[in-house]
């Protein structure tokens, strides 16, 4: 099936980008009914995140975000196959003095919006990158996720194999794009709020920037309607990491809430963000 995926994926990637938003956002309202423990997280994590928020508008928001990340993903098909000149056209960079005026060690932060995949790749179509995958159980998925990554640079390693090789490369001057905010276990979290829920929320980007004294530029890639994306980069931020790594995780949560609020259909919802949940606290999912 993945095989099959694959191939429709490579033959979408020839229409034009506005064709490929309008499948996306159909591949993802038919998967919205498809995938109902995917609806469940989503319509949880939304609840627990804006209880205020009238129980329609929170509907119509899950079926948004579906449409998004499947966007999202088919568009992986011209990241993945179309030459760097349509790519470059796809993904606009914006910002990007921030990043040449951070110095020589840099860490990007990179949310999990449904441009998270264009923005990285885009940039790393110009200069040197280094990154993080998670290892797939389907091995086609794989090694297609893998090849599609390091595709322009090769400087990548699994989340498996930990941090060495990452401080290697943002010591050697290769800007480190990380993705930290997802639910990764107990492990190197700490429990802070995101959007006054208590979230595990990974630390390693304090460490990072301590260890190397790494500034951290966040990067954020918002979709476009017609198609495309526009990927914003902000200023290094001061006075991080602060010494306190708990005030620092909520640092790095509050600067996503801002941009969720910005675009909250486009922040990955699917996932089971508040998985982790504090001792004695009852799961959400």
């Amino acid at each position: 099936m993945s095989r099959v995926v694959l191939a429709l994926m490579w033959l979408v990637h020839w229409l034009p980008l506005r064709v490929i938003a309008w499948i996306g956002n159909a591949v993802g309202t038919l998967l919205y009914w498809l995938i109902p423990e995917r609806r469940r997280v989503t319509r949880i994590n939304l609840q627990k995140c804006f209880p205020q928020m009238a129980a329609a508008e929170r509907e119509r928001l899950a079926r948004a975000a579906f449409r998004a990340f499947c966007r999202g993903f088919v568009d992986r098909g011209v990241l993945w196959w179309a030459p760097p000149a349509r790519i470059k056209r796809m993904v606009r960079l914006v910002g990007i003095e921030h990043l040449d005026a951070a110095g020589p060690r840099v860490v990007l932060l990179a949310p999990h919006f449904a441009g998270v995949e264009a923005a990285g790749l885009r940039l790393s179509i110009d200069r040197d990158l280094s990154t993080l995958y998670q290892h797939q159980k389907d091995p086609v998925v794989d090694r297609r996720l893998l090849e599609g990554r390091t595709r322009f640079r090769s400087n990548i390693v699994s989340r498996q194999q930990g941090l060495r090789k990452v401080l290697h490369w943002i010591n050697a001057g290769i800007p480190f794009y990380y993705l930290p905010d997802l639910d990764f276990g107990r492990k190197g979290t700490t429990f802070v709020p995101f959007f006054g829920v208590p979230a595990a929320t990974a630390v390693g980007l304090s460490y990072i920037a301590r260890t190397t004294g790494a500034a951290v530029v966040p990067c954020v890639a918002r979709m476009l309607p017609a198609g495309g994306y526009v990927a914003q980069f902000y200023p290094a931020w001061t006075g991080f990491p602060s010494g306190d790594e708990v005030a620092d995780a909520r640092r790095m949560m509050a600067f996503i809430e801002e941009r969720v609020l910005e675009m909250p259909e486009q922040y990955h919802w699917m996932h089971k963000r508040f998985k982790t949940r504090p001792e004695g606290e009852p799961r959400f999912y």
